[in-house]
């Protein structure tokens, strides 16, 4: 895969590395002549920032900045850290180190996809003065709650496939091939309903995540609704009324972060605004990304 970066480099924290980069003037935006950066929290938690790139578009308007969270993709590896060393405050403090050094924190706006949308809230959350508006993609407000919709979606499958899947849970075999097969079947229902091969971005960071899952297991699981990490009892449900930036909540109709869990984000964030994009699901910025960039741009552009 040969994408072409506009800006690259590394940021420190700490002894680590945070690796970004991202397309469009990025100097432009620093400056204020131009639109506010759109700065974007991949998913996971352990993906890489690569299955997000199609968002690069927007950088015909903005400069977007990409980044890999800490123990995935390019930036530093820990294979060898505890469990509790991944905490939701670590990354959030990786997200405000990258901001200082990159000379944005000032004025930008965030998107947080899956696990990056429950970052995103946790930075909205801190009330930073710089933050113009919030997307909120393909997320929830509760982990747990996340979980319980997809054992609903489970219920749909094929009822071997789902003897399949619990009786690797139960068993502590989910490393087993067959284990693999099965969740691709709930993938292809509610992560990317897009016939294979997928794109090329979205299998880099499936890759990326197979290669070193360190951060995917030791915070959420084995895989997308076995969540037994340590970030299972995480929830903002009683503090989106704190949320003050301007928030688009955008998702799939076949999303594995379901409907009903965006209606929580809207109700509880004041003067939120949604869009479900029809015949997409988890990916909808690759199954639908006219509809999904689209409803994005717009939105930001209200709120530059």
């Amino acid at each position: 895969m040969a994408f072409g970066y506009d800006f690259e480099g590394e940021a420190a924290f700490g002894s680590y590395k945070t690796w970004y980069g991202g397309a469009g003037d990025l100097e432009r935006a620093r400056s204020g002549s131009g639109p506010a950066p759109l700065v974007v929290l991949h998913g996971g938690p352990g993906a890489t920032h690569d299955y997000l790139l199609s968002l690069a578009r927007l950088a015909e308007e903005r400069a977007v900045v990409f980044y890999d969270q800490l123990g995935n993709g390019r930036s530093t590896h820990l294979r060898q850290a505890a469990a509790d060393f991944w905490t939701v405050d670590l990354f959030l403090r990786q997200l405000d180190n990258l901001l200082a050094q990159l000379d944005i924190g000032g004025r930008y706006h965030l998107l947080g996809q899956s696990w990056g949308g429950f970052l995103a809230q946790e930075h909205a959350l801190t009330k930073p003065p710089g933050l113009g508006a919030l997307v909120l993609s393909n997320t929830a407000a509760s982990f747990p709650d996340f979980v319980a919709e997809a054992d609903k979606l489970r219920a749909e499958l094929p009822p071997e496939v789902e003897a399949t899947l619990r009786r690797h849970e139960a068993a502590g075999s989910t490393d087993d091939p067959a284990y693999a097969e099965a969740c691709a079947v709930f993938y292809e229902r509610h992560l990317c309903r897009l016939p294979q091969p997928w794109p090329e971005e979205v299998v880099a960071s499936f890759a990326a995540l197979e290669e070193d899952p360190t951060v995917y297991h030791a915070t959420n699981g084995p895989s997308e609704f076995h969540v037994i990490g340590t970030f299972k009892e995480w929830s903002s449900k009683d503090r989106l009324h704190r949320i003050g930036a301007p928030t688009l909540v955008v998702s799939g109709r076949y999303d594995e972060a379901t409907p009903l869990l965006q209606e929580e984000l809207v109700r509880g964030i004041a003067g939120a605004e949604q869009v479900i994009v029809e015949d997409a699901s988890h990916l909808s910025m690759w199954e639908q990304p006219t509809a999904y960039l689209d409803a994005v741009s717009s939105f930001l552009g209200r709120h530059d």
